[in-house]
């Protein structure tokens, strides 16, 4: 199958982004191959301006619509593409030259209808980024839990970086109106369809996540109330290790109160988590040749932990024992005006 791609951007009041993301793409191979769409969604501050800069480098679309959230500007994107399989990007990434040749040698030797690339940190990053990109992706805090590396039909690609076919989105519908969490719901729809998914390790994107400690804490949160309800829409991709965040958060707390009561038993549980946040440390500090960024890597991954776990045991409490469907419960995860 000869593939052509469809780059599909949602962007949402970031035109600065735009310019980075565009100006990286600039450099890409393949250029006969692919096509990009700028999906602006419903913003006050538009990038039209910014791509028209671009529109003599760059097979580049604008389009303009309501906001009706990423997952359905993803849709409406994949709707008015012409190419027969989608690359889906988010705003804030930076795309290396090599990453089309990367995706179709890939897809070549290995044909699948979805995939997912990996992210990583620029060297331009604040340390603050390269600390949360750490917690983000590091097999040791949560980024194992999307699936084995080489795994076909178990990796959970994510929305920054995501390929889709054409036939794989026309069989799904797409994206679903939840967000966060509309990219694994996505991808456990396509494993339902009997449609293969696997991760490309050198299909790299540079995610520069947008957010400080305090918007980190609000957006791992919501991860945390949304994997309930992906459990409860596809039991069978439960797993325990999607605990691990609450427990290790009740258990740090268990420790505070047991250094007043027992503390024999407080110190082996003490121990315990200083030795996993030196190793993040140390883990983190060569990875990104920085101390500082390890310090705070320590702050991330406890920030991480703390509202993802909160989130997760609140949402698992309010559905295993309420009545009201998951929209009603947390209506800040769904978007209604589509």
């Amino acid at each position: 199958m000869v593939l052509f791609f469809s780059i599909i951007i949602p962007v949402f009041n970031r035109p600065e982004e735009i310019h980075e993301l565009l100006e990286s793409l600039t450099s890409l191979g393949y250029k006969e191959a692919f096509e990009i769409l700028i999906i602006e969604d419903g913003s006050n501050m538009p990038a039209a301006d910014v791509v028209q800069k671009f529109q003599k480098q760059l097979p580049v679309k604008y389009i303009a619509k309501n906001n009706t959230g990423p997952g359905d500007s993803r849709n409406f994107g994949m709707a008015k593409a012409s190419g027969n399989y989608f690359i889906l990007l988010d705003s804030d990434c930076l795309v290396p030259p090599n990453y089309l040749s990367v995706v179709a040698n890939s897809l070549a030797q290995n044909y699948v209808d979805c995939f997912g690339g990996p992210d990583a940190a620029h060297s331009s990053f604040s340390q603050v980024q390269k600390a949360i990109n750490y917690a983000m992706t590091s097999f040791i805090t949560t980024g194992g839990i999307r699936g084995r590396k080489k795994a076909v039909n178990e990796f959970q690609p994510r929305s920054f970086n995501m390929g889709l076919s054409k036939k794989a989105f026309d069989i799904s519908g797409g994206f679903g109106n939840i967000h966060p969490g509309e990219d694994p719901d996505l991808s456990l729809r396509l494993k339902k369809a009997g449609l293969g998914s696997k991760l490309i390790p050198e299909a790299i994107v540079f995610h520069k996540r947008r957010i400080d400690f305090s918007k980190f804490y609000l957006q791992v949160k919501k991860f945390g109330k949304v994997r309930p309800i992906l459990n409860k829409w596809h039991p069978d991709s439960a797993k325990i290790t999607y605990w691990f965040p609450t427990l290790f958060t009740l258990g740090f707390l268990l420790t505070s109160v047991g250094l007043l009561w027992n503390l024999d038993l407080a110190k082996a549980f003490l121990i315990f988590y200083l030795v996993y946040f030196l190793f993040i440390f140390f883990d983190s500090s060569k990875k990104n040749k920085s101390a500082l960024v390890g310090l705070l890597a320590i702050l991330a991954t406890a920030i991480q932990f703390y509202g993802y776990g909160l989130g997760f045991l609140k949402s698992i409490i309010l559905i295993t024992f309420s009545k009201k469907p998951p929209r009603v419960l947390f209506p800040e995860l769904f978007f209604e005006n589509r």
